[in-house]
């Protein structure tokens, strides 16, 4: 497969068959992000997609799942999106899942009508960015959506019967305001029931726009301590039953994962070791070039 630019996917899609339909992101004005800043955003032309699908198939390859990338799939036209849809169930016969990521405005611009036919054609999970529980952290960040536009385009998805995964960044709020933004966040699931979240702890990529507004002082980053206290208050908060959670904080190489609430005292336990450890140690920050 020719694919440009950075991987990016949750955990969850790590078994299933990765098919680019597009190159970068369609919105790409996050602050925070690096991720596809150096793409200019495109969509792949059919002929590419099915001569991709024709090679998996040609050497015996027919996934159970796929997931349609590139940074936010879900923005192609629906028109488009059926028609790649129905390519893959014709060269996948066994395919049963098509899950992607999606930005809050491209499920709200797509009319009630449009979701129940992907739907029914196959498309399970979107990944939504849902980042911070804060609404004017939302705006400092450049996200392009309220807690409320999230709220509304999960419950589109709900009613077309689709399920909706949440991307989210511990440290994205800023130096003490982790707790709230957790209360903020937990409240916002126990309403929406994820059956995924994804905590990528937030990076800060010295290139970023979110950088730069750290050295005008416009922004105060968090430490991984607080990060750490704010997935553990996340935590202990979420009452959505069997929620798949992982979180990852790469600059200290830690993890916590599992299903909730089965889980939920384990992945606690692990967590207050590693607040523990951080308290012994100098402050550290997340700063990557």
């Amino acid at each position: 497969m020719e694919y440009e630019g950075q991987i990016c996917r949750g955990p969850m899609e790590r078994a299933s068959y990765m098919l680019p339909i597009s190159v970068g992101c369609s919105y790409n004005q996050c602050r925070f992000c690096m991720l596809f800043k150096h793409l200019h955003y495109r969509e792949l032309p059919l002929e590419q997609i099915e001569a991709e699908l024709r090679r998996v198939s040609s050497i015996g390859g027919n996934p159970k799942q796929v997931f349609l990338g590139d940074g936010n799939a879900f923005s192609a036209r629906t028109e488009r999106m059926l028609s790649i849809l129905e390519l893959v169930h014709r060269y996948f016969p066994a395919c049963e899942t098509v899950n992607m990521d999606a930005t809050v405005h491209d499920v709200l611009r797509k009319p009630a009508q449009e979701l129940e036919a992907l739907s029914a054609a196959g498309v399970r999970t979107l990944y939504l960015g849902i980042e911070c529980g804060l609404d004017d952290v939302l705006a400092q960040m450049n996200k392009g959506q309220t807690m409320a536009q999230a709220g509304e385009a999960i419950e589109k998805l709900h009613q077309a019967g689709m399920r909706y995964g949440a991307h989210m960044m511990t440290g994205i709020s800023g130096k003490g305001r982790g707790l709230e933004n957790a209360e903020a966040l937990a409240a916002f699931y126990n309403r929406t029931n994820p059956d995924r979240i994804v905590n990528f702890s937030l990076f800060l990529h010295r290139r970023a726009p979110l950088y730069q507004m750290i050295l005008s002082g416009q922004f105060k980053p968090a430490d991984e301590l607080e990060n750490l206290r704010e997935e553990h208050r996340l935590l202990t908060l979420l009452e959505t039953e069997g929620l798949s959670y992982d979180g990852f904080h790469d600059y200290i190489t830690f993890r916590v994962r599992g299903i909730l609430p089965r889980d939920r005292e384990k992945m606690l336990q692990k967590l207050e070791g590693a607040i523990a450890e951080c308290e012994k140690k100098e402050p550290l920050f997340a700063v990557v070039e």
